[in-house]
């Protein structure tokens, strides 16, 4: 299995132990969205990437997340299994 697939299963798995859900997002006709949408108690809600470690968001990534972010979304980037928990903290304050 990819290590991509391993990080983002750990993830599914982090968010619906919070009680939450991890959407699989996709967007027809639209390339560069992030992977996941995310649902979180309390009406917490962002987007997220996933890569594998040391990989960086593609240019049209990047536009996707700025778009999402000027409409007020968090747009997340996870690449190591070690920042979920930090990622789902920091969504669940925000």
């Amino acid at each position: 299995m990819a290590e991509e697939s391993k990080t983002e299963q750990a993830f599914v798995r982090a968010v619906k132990a919070r009680g939450g859900i991890a959407y699989k997002f996709v967007s027809p006709g639209v390339n560069g969205v992030p992977d996941r949408l995310v649902l979180l108690p309390h009406g917490n809600i962002a987007f997220v990437e996933l890569k594998a470690k040391g990989k960086k968001m593609r240019p049209l990534q990047l536009k996707r997340k700025q778009q999402l972010e000027a409409l007020g979304f968090l747009v997340y980037c996870i690449d190591r299994k070690e920042q979920i928990g930090e990622v789902l903290d920091e969504i669940c304050t925000t």
